[in-house]
Order: C-alpha cells, then structure tokens, then sequence
C-alpha cells in the first residue's frame, strides 16, 4: 500500500462552515447487481469511506481489476511521469466518443498529439485574456436579466446555461449560434443526461454493435449537434473564402496549423472539436457557476465578503485579477463539485503505483471528487471554505490534491477560459442580486452525468441589491 508524504493540513478559522449535503459514502462493499444499479442511478453513490481515507484502494469488481488512487505523488507519477503508459479506457471512450466524435477528449495517440499541438495556440493566455470584453458583456447581459426577477424565482441551473452559451456566441461563434440557443443547451442536457448513466453492457465490455439505451435516446441530440455544427462549419468557410470573416474562435480553429507539419485538422476534427467547446466546455463552467451560487446562499459572510469585493471596484467590466475571493470562490466550489468527477486511464503495460501492482489492461481512477474530499488532505474536507484557496493557505495545498481540469498532457485545454469565463460572471450576478433558496426547495444534492449537477435542479429567489 502505497504511503502519503505528510502535509500538515492548514488550519483556517472561521466561525461557521456550510457543508453541503452529498451522498454518505458507503461502509460495505456492494454486491455486482447493488453496484450496478447505484452506479447507473448516480455513480458517486458508489464510493466508500475507504476512499475518502486511503490513498490507494484497490480491487476486483464489475468492470475488473481497478485501482483507485488519492496519493499526490502518485497521481503525479500516474498523470505525468509515465502518462504513456496509460490511456484513455474503453469505457470512457464508448460513452463519449459516440456524441463528442474523435476530438481531443476522445483521441488517442499522435491523433491526439496533433489536435493538442494545433488547438494549443488558440488557448494561450493572451488569446483568452482578449476574450474578457466579450465575457463581461455577457455577464452585464445576464444580470440585466436577473434584475427584472426581482421578488421572482430564477431556475438558477437554465440561467448558467444561457450565459455560458451566450459566451461561446461572443468568443468562438460570433456570427451567432443557429437556431434557438436555449434548444442547444436543451439538447446539450438531454444527450448528457442519455449517456451519462453507466450501461451494463458497457461494463461488461458487450461489443459496440449491441444497441445501448442511453445512445439511442441521445441520438437525436447528437443528429441536432451535427445540424448546428455543420451550419457553423459551412457559413464561416464561405466568409473566409472572402476574406470577411471575424477572428474568433471557430476562425482560429478551421485556419489553425500544426506548428510542426503545417497541416491543418480534418474536418471530422474540426466538426468534433467544435461539438466538444460546446457541450463539454459550456456545460461544465455553467455547472462551476450553479454550485458557487448556491454555495453563497447558504454562507452569508462569504458572500458579504464577495459583495464588498465587487462592490468596491469602480469599473463596469471585471478582470480575474483584481477578484481573488470571486476566484477562491469559484476554486472551492470546483473542489466540492469539480466538474469532471473521475478521471479513468487504463494501463497499457504491467506497472507498480508504490507496493500496489497494476495488471496491463486494468483500469486506474483519479477522482477529484474523492480527491477533493480526502481526509488526509483537507481540513474539514466537505465544508464550504473559499479561503482554502488565498494566501499561504493555498500554497499548503498539494499540487496534485486538487484536479478540478485534470492534469499533465491531457490537461483541460480551455481551463483558463473556463475559470476566466466564471469569475467574471460570478461578479456580475453578484453586483446585481442575491439569490434565497425557498425553504420548500428539494434537498440540493449532486448527480453524476458525466458531470455534477444538481439532482432537482436549482430554483432560488432573486433579490435586486439596493
């Protein structure tokens, strides 16, 4: 059993700590049909106290041997020093790759390589950073919105998914998104919420050929994706070819060549990758921005701290920079609810993780969910503490303790854009009103589908600040 390096956890006082509610973790094993069930209703049902509290588990269940690891240092190892050993596992890949298509999150091998190498400028921080202006005026956008709800009830959920799309029109698609934007972000739910519960046949690893359930509800989800992406594809090509097309992203991403070939990506790259910016990109940041709402509801000096920090700056736009507590605020809210919970790989050689050997074939996760969670890692692991990520406090964190975009060379390419993206929106909302849950509202649990959402939804009452 691999041993962790002792970090003293950073004590940080504060008089009341928001914990909120989650699935209790599991003190028995569960039996194959136990495990199957709770796994298709809400995988992160599924875990156990041991996990929370060992930084290796490992052991034979459904899906085979799978060896699940919270040691810093091996995750390090597991994620960088020897990430070639270790690829994207089947299962993974045979719930995305259907929708998403072979993009970066779906390829393997120099594909995948070439895809990083080419998108990688389109991401620099200074590509992202011009991007801020679009971004504050689509937060501006949405708290105008929000304070017409004065007194009203805001479906928190929707409205971070209208904003985040309304962001992805102003950076990648300019020229505007086809159609209704509201029906995307619908469609983008139901294809997550069709494929994100885990299949048996998945499982047990039954061939591609055999129908699947959550696939054949997602399929037209996927076939609207291909309608808009195509459009998207065919509009922006012809306005090239004039010479008149913005310098967005979606321009960025059809003229976009290998800095080491000079060949540009496919089509089926290009459409896959697009359908990866919207659907994984949007859903996630507008997942972040739903928990750290809902966070601030219930911890009032957080968000009167949050308050007199937006309040104070004098700008109609906002900058990432000169908001630390918004960051923090939105890094807490990631740890308690990342927005990928698990990360799998599957070994393609025989290897060691410390004392615990790792069968070639056999199946490694890094959960952030538990990661972030961990016992030995964290003080007061499931409390709401935003100062967790300010001063020294952060600097006491672990490097490889918190994975809220992944890390090593499948790093989350658009995490700056993602986290720029959020901040800023987080000020804007916050500047304009605060949100109450109604006493009546269902508990406000998270449901793993593909990401974490809230199980219910998130109804709150918006208030316009004086």
């Amino acid at each position: 059993m691999a041993t962790l390096v002792e970090t003293p956890p950073h004590p940080i006082p504060r008089p009341v700590r928001f914990r909120p509610p989650v699935p209790r973790p599991r003190r028995r094993a569960m039996g194959l049909f136990e495990f199957l069930k709770a796994a298709r209703h809400n995988p992160i049902t599924t875990w156990m106290e041991a996990h929370f509290e060992l930084p290796v588990v490992a052991g034979d269940g459904a899906m085979g041997r799978i060896t699940v690891v919270s040691d810093p240092a091996l995750i390090r190892y597991l994620l960088v020093e020897n990430a070639a050993n270790y690829r994207k596992d089947d299962l993974q890949r045979r719930v995305l790759a259907p929708g998403l298509g072979n993009g970066l999150l779906s390829a393997e091998g120099d594909e995948w390589r070439l895809q990083r190498r080419t998108l990688a400028p389109i991401f620099s921080a200074r590509t992202v950073q011009g991007f801020s202006d679009s971004m504050n005026a689509a937060g501006a956008f949405l708290a105008r919105r929000l304070a017409r709800r004065d007194g009203k009830p805001v479906d928190v959920a929707l409205e971070m998914t209208r904003v985040t799309l309304d962001v992805l029109e102003r950076t990648i698609f300019t020229q505007g998104l086809p159609g209704d934007p509201d029906a995307l972000g619908r469609a983008i739910t139901r294809f997550l919420e069709a494929v994100g519960p885990i299949d048996p046949l998945d499982v047990f690893g039954v061939p591609d050929f055999v129908p699947r359930l959550g696939r054949l509800r997602a399929r037209p989800a996927g076939r609207f994706f291909a309608e808009v992406v195509d459009e998207l594809i065919a509009r922006r090509k012809a306005l090239m070819q004039t010479g008149a097309a913005p310098q967005d992203l979606l321009t960025l991403l059809l003229a976009a060549q290998d800095p080491e070939t000079g060949n540009g990506l496919t089509d089926l790259a290009v459409k896959a990758n697009i359908v990866t910016f919207i659907a994984a990109g949007h859903e996630t940041t507008a997942n972040a921005l739903t928990w750290a709402l809902y966070c601030l509801s219930q911890d009032a000096d957080s968000l009167a701290r949050l308050e007199e920090e937006v309040d104070a700056e004098a700008s109609e736009t906002f900058a990432v920079e000169r908001l630390p507590f918004a960051k923090a605020v939105m890094e807490e809210a990631m740890r308690l609810f990342p927005p990928v919970p698990f990360l799998s790989r599957q070994a393609i050689r025989d290897d060691r993780l410390g004392r615990i050997k790792v069968p070639r074939g056999s199946m490694v996760l890094v959960a952030p969910y538990v990661l972030h969670r961990h016992r030995t890692l964290w003080d007061d692991p499931d409390a709401f503490v935003p100062d967790r990520f300010l001063g020294t406090a952060r600097e006491d964190i672990p490097r490889f303790a918190y994975l809220p975009f992944g890390a090593g060379p499948r790093v989350c390419i658009g995490q700056s854009f993602s986290l720029q993206e959020a901040v800023i929106v987080l000020a804007h909302i916050v500047r304009t009103v605060r949100f109450r849950l109604p006493a009546d509202h269902p508990p406000v649990t998270p449901l793993h589908r593909v990401t974490l959402r809230p199980e219910h939804g998130l109804r709150m009452d918006a208030t316009r600040r004086g």
